[in-house]
């Protein structure tokens, strides 16, 4: 996460604000409460993250809004070690970090950057859980709200 400016006269966030629009239930509680809101598909039951205009899967328009756990399991991962190309608003200097995808109870596998996690430890059907926390602060004083997933405390150590 950028460092946010912690001198004493600084003013807090204005607001939170999503990373993409669509992605999580009410911001207004506290974090650890907040789960990422996808749709499922009426007609053939298909679940995505996120906001769609209709299933990837069958085409219908027919979608509910759903909230998704906050927990899931390990599904596959990979170790970047380079920083990302583009806008990268992760730690500088920059600190490789797992990227994987996690399967949720849902049916879907959502791809999503991992924390507090031994890369070495890490193996496929670990379980998960859902951190959302502050990404960074943006031009206009927001707080930049992300998710990511972590190990669950008893895989933790």
């Amino acid at each position: 996460m950028r460092e946010k400016s912690k001198s004493p006269g600084a003013a807090p966030p204005k607001k939170r604000v999503p990373v993409r629009e669509g992605f999580f239930t009410s911001l207004d509680k506290p974090l650890e409460q907040i789960q990422l809101k996808g749709c499922r598909c009426r007609s053939c039951g298909q679940a995505f993250l996120g906001p769609m205009a209709a299933c990837e899967n069958c085409q219908s328009p027919d979608l509910e809004e759903i909230a998704l756990s906050r927990r899931g399991k390990l599904y596959t991962y990979t170790v970047l070690r380079n920083k990302p190309p583009g806008d990268y608003k992760g730690p500088e200097p920059f600190q490789p970090f797992a990227a994987a995808m996690v399967e949720l109870p849902e049916g879907l596998c959502i791809l999503s950057p991992l924390k507090d996690c031994n890369f070495e430890r890490l193996k496929v059907g670990t379980p998960l859980e859902l951190v959302v926390e502050p990404l960074y602060v943006d031009g206009e004083g927001n707080e930049v709200i992300a998710y990511k997933f972590r190990p669950v405390q008893a895989e933790r150590g």
